[in-house]
């Protein structure tokens, strides 16, 4: 370690070269910004991954929700019409009763299994945030 004379700041010598304190440290802080702006465009960009891949999927099961409808009120209306032939003291009414009690069963029970299922979905990228955490902890061990 040396002291220059002209400037009063210590200097360390390494392989020759003399590097001030203050260049270490604008050299440190600048790399630490370039990792922290890499970090930043990578989390976006996994975002932005993350929201395309939501999208297509909400656009496929809206479309397959869509068709599920109609196909199914077809389909209760054509059960209903099957009961009530095959149970001919059966009123119309009861057997449409029926066909739409079970289907309202089904739709509960599959309503409260989607909502567990996105309860359990995490949107933000773990791996990129962590990373981020860990820089931001590692600076301020640094500057300390």
């Amino acid at each position: 370690m040396a002291i220059d004379m002209q400037t009063g700041h210590e200097s360390f010598v390494e392989n020759g070269r003399e590097s001030s304190m203050t260049g270490l440290v604008a050299g440190i802080i600048d790399d630490v910004q370039r990792l922290m702006g890499q970090q930043l465009k990578l989390f976006r960009r996994e975002v932005q991954d993350d929201v395309a891949k939501v999208l297509e999927a909400m656009i496929l099961l809206g479309v397959g929700a869509a068709a599920a409808v109609v196909a199914g009120i077809l389909v209760a209306f054509g059960i209903a019409h099957w009961m009530s032939a095959a149970f001919p003291n059966l009123p119309l009414w009861a057997c449409y009763s029926i066909v739409g009690g079970v289907l309202a069963v089904l739709g509960g029970a599959l309503l409260i299994a989607g909502t567990r299922l996105l309860d359990s979905f995490n949107p933000l990228p773990d791996e990129s945030a962590e990373a981020m955490k860990e820089n931001v902890q590692c600076l301020m061990k640094t500057l300390k």
